[in-house]
């Protein structure tokens, strides 16, 4: 599902436009991004929580010469299911 998609999916289940919906993401996104930006870890109960993490630096290998090559530390972004997610995950046959 493309953002497209979701923003017709949920102005459909919310019957509000879709305009509005498109717009409620756009700021969703921007607040994700200033949290990140500021260290903060956002938990949106029972769907996921997103957190800044540190990765440590590291040495890793080139796979097509086999030379060592140094990973410098780096900021990621951990995104963590909720409740809500892993049972509708598990509730699906394999």
């Amino acid at each position: 599902m493309n953002k497209a998609e979701l923003v017709s999916a949920i102005a459909k289940r919310a019957d509000v436009p879709a305009s509005t919906v498109d717009s409620v993401l756009a700021g969703l996104q921007d607040e994700l991004v200033d949290a990140i930006t500021r260290g903060e870890k956002v938990a949106v109960s029972g769907l996921l929580t997103v957190e800044r993490t540190q990765r440590s630096a590291r040495t890793g290998r080139n796979p097509q010469t086999g030379e060592s090559i140094d990973i410098p530390a780096a900021n990621t972004v951990k995104v963590t299911a909720g409740s809500n997610l892993k049972k509708a995950a598990s509730s699906v046959p394999v």
